[in-house]
Protein backbone atom coordinates (compact mmCIF):
# COMPACT_ATOMS: atom_id res chain seq x y z
CA UNK A 1 0.00 0.00 0.00
CA UNK A 2 1.04 3.59 -0.50
CA UNK A 3 3.52 5.18 2.04
CA UNK A 4 1.75 8.89 0.49
CA UNK A 5 -0.41 10.89 3.28
CA UNK A 6 -1.70 14.23 3.18
CA UNK A 7 0.50 17.23 3.56
CA UNK A 8 3.28 15.44 1.51
CA UNK A 9 4.26 16.53 -1.85
CA UNK A 10 2.52 14.56 -5.22
CA UNK A 11 5.00 12.60 -6.99
CA UNK A 12 6.12 14.16 -10.44
CA UNK A 13 4.27 12.57 -12.56
CA UNK A 14 3.66 11.87 -16.80
CA UNK A 15 2.27 9.61 -18.68
CA UNK A 16 0.06 9.28 -21.82
CA UNK A 17 -3.53 8.86 -22.22
CA UNK A 18 -6.08 6.55 -24.29
CA UNK A 19 -5.33 9.45 -27.22
CA UNK A 20 -1.32 9.52 -26.35
CA UNK A 21 -1.78 12.73 -25.31
CA UNK A 22 1.06 13.57 -22.71
CA UNK A 23 -0.17 14.81 -19.07
CA UNK A 24 2.26 15.90 -15.95
CA UNK A 25 1.86 17.05 -12.71
CA UNK A 26 2.80 20.89 -13.62
CA UNK A 27 0.01 20.64 -16.45
CA UNK A 28 -2.74 20.90 -13.38
CA UNK A 29 -0.94 23.55 -11.68
CA UNK A 30 -3.51 25.93 -9.80
CA UNK A 31 -6.06 23.28 -10.22
CA UNK A 32 -6.86 20.63 -7.75
CA UNK A 33 -6.74 16.93 -9.22
CA UNK A 34 -8.10 13.62 -8.82
CA UNK A 35 -5.94 10.97 -9.65
CA UNK A 36 -8.05 7.82 -9.62
CA UNK A 37 -6.15 4.15 -9.65
CA UNK A 38 -8.07 1.12 -10.63
CA UNK A 39 -6.90 -2.45 -11.37
CA UNK A 40 -8.47 -2.95 -14.80
CA UNK A 41 -10.68 -1.11 -17.10
CA UNK A 42 -14.02 -2.60 -17.65
CA UNK A 43 -14.44 -4.39 -14.48
CA UNK A 44 -17.58 -4.32 -12.26
CA UNK A 45 -16.10 -2.39 -9.55
CA UNK A 46 -13.75 0.06 -11.74
CA UNK A 47 -16.85 0.76 -14.19
CA UNK A 48 -19.03 1.57 -11.02
CA UNK A 49 -16.12 4.12 -9.59
CA UNK A 50 -15.38 5.72 -13.31
CA UNK A 51 -19.02 5.99 -13.88
CA UNK A 52 -20.04 7.66 -10.44
CA UNK A 53 -17.07 9.95 -11.14
CA UNK A 54 -18.78 10.56 -14.53
CA UNK A 55 -22.08 11.34 -13.40
CA UNK A 56 -20.59 14.04 -10.88
CA UNK A 57 -18.17 15.19 -12.80
CA UNK A 58 -20.18 18.99 -13.41
CA UNK A 59 -20.16 19.06 -9.28
CA UNK A 60 -15.88 18.29 -9.52
CA UNK A 61 -15.39 21.18 -12.40
CA UNK A 62 -17.34 23.58 -10.69
CA UNK A 63 -15.08 23.21 -7.72
CA UNK A 64 -11.95 23.69 -9.95
CA UNK A 65 -11.33 19.93 -9.98
CA UNK A 66 -9.74 18.10 -12.66
CA UNK A 67 -9.99 14.06 -13.19
CA UNK A 68 -7.23 11.25 -14.13
CA UNK A 69 -8.12 7.67 -14.65
CA UNK A 70 -4.71 5.56 -13.97
CA UNK A 71 -4.20 1.90 -14.63
CA UNK A 72 -1.85 -0.51 -16.43
CA UNK A 73 -3.91 -1.40 -19.46
CA UNK A 74 -3.18 -0.43 -22.74
CA UNK A 75 -4.32 2.93 -24.57
CA UNK A 76 -6.51 0.77 -26.71
CA UNK A 77 -8.49 -0.82 -23.74
CA UNK A 78 -8.04 2.78 -21.85
CA UNK A 79 -9.76 4.41 -24.90
CA UNK A 80 -12.50 1.54 -25.59
CA UNK A 81 -13.48 1.94 -21.76
CA UNK A 82 -13.60 5.37 -22.05
CA UNK A 83 -15.43 5.80 -25.09
CA UNK A 84 -18.19 2.72 -24.21
CA UNK A 85 -18.70 5.06 -20.86
CA UNK A 86 -18.74 8.51 -22.16
CA UNK A 87 -16.39 9.59 -19.31
CA UNK A 88 -15.48 13.18 -19.85
CA UNK A 89 -11.97 12.63 -18.35
CA UNK A 90 -8.52 11.11 -19.52
CA UNK A 91 -7.45 7.69 -18.47
CA UNK A 92 -3.76 6.77 -17.98
CA UNK A 93 -1.93 3.61 -20.31
CA UNK A 94 0.65 3.49 -17.29
CA UNK A 95 1.50 -0.19 -18.90
CA UNK A 96 5.51 0.11 -17.47
CA UNK A 97 3.79 1.21 -13.95
CA UNK A 98 6.07 4.07 -13.75
CA UNK A 99 2.59 6.59 -12.53
CA UNK A 100 1.58 3.52 -10.16
CA UNK A 101 4.81 2.75 -8.59
CA UNK A 102 5.54 6.50 -8.26
CA UNK A 103 2.17 6.98 -5.83
CA UNK A 104 3.27 3.65 -3.81
CA UNK A 105 -0.04 1.57 -5.21
CA UNK A 106 1.07 -1.69 -6.79
CA UNK A 107 1.49 -4.46 -4.26
CA UNK A 108 0.06 -8.19 -3.53
CA UNK A 109 -3.37 -8.80 -3.74
CA UNK A 110 -5.32 -11.76 -2.69
CA UNK A 111 -8.58 -12.46 -4.64
CA UNK A 112 -10.41 -15.82 -3.66
CA UNK A 113 -7.49 -16.89 -1.81
CA UNK A 114 -5.04 -16.78 -4.90
CA UNK A 115 -2.57 -13.85 -4.01
CA UNK A 116 -0.53 -12.02 -7.10
CA UNK A 117 0.67 -8.78 -7.53
CA UNK A 118 -1.61 -5.94 -9.13
CA UNK A 119 -3.32 -2.21 -8.53
CA UNK A 120 -4.26 -1.27 -5.16
CA UNK A 121 -7.69 1.09 -5.72
CA UNK A 122 -6.51 4.02 -4.55
CA UNK A 123 -7.66 7.61 -4.76
CA UNK A 124 -5.18 11.10 -4.30
CA UNK A 125 -6.59 14.10 -4.45
CA UNK A 126 -3.31 16.93 -4.93
CA UNK A 127 -4.54 20.43 -3.96
CA UNK A 128 -3.13 23.57 -6.79
CA UNK A 129 0.42 23.44 -4.93
CA UNK A 130 0.86 20.08 -6.12
CA UNK A 131 0.52 18.80 -2.31
CA UNK A 132 -1.65 15.50 -0.90
CA UNK A 133 -5.17 17.27 0.30
CA UNK A 134 -6.32 13.56 0.36
CA UNK A 135 -5.38 10.33 0.54
CA UNK A 136 -8.93 7.76 -0.59
CA UNK A 137 -7.25 3.73 0.30
CA UNK A 138 -11.14 2.55 0.97
CA UNK A 139 -12.54 3.54 -2.16
CA UNK A 140 -15.98 3.35 -2.09
CA UNK A 141 -16.96 2.69 -6.07
CA UNK A 142 -20.51 3.14 -6.35
CA UNK A 143 -20.39 6.72 -3.97
CA UNK A 144 -16.47 7.80 -4.72
CA UNK A 145 -17.89 11.45 -5.67
CA UNK A 146 -19.01 11.89 -2.32
CA UNK A 147 -15.58 10.37 -0.83
CA UNK A 148 -13.88 12.75 -2.86
CA UNK A 149 -15.71 16.11 -2.57
CA UNK A 150 -16.55 15.61 1.11
CA UNK A 151 -12.93 14.75 2.30
CA UNK A 152 -14.09 11.24 4.08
Amino acid sequence: MTTLKKGDKAPDFSGFDQDNKFHQLEDYSGKKLVVFFYPKANTPGCTAEACDLRDNFERFKANNYELLGVSADDAKAQGKFKDKFNFPFPLLADEDKSVIQAFGVWGPKKFMGKEYDGIHRTTFVIDENGILDHVITDVKTKAHAAQILTGT
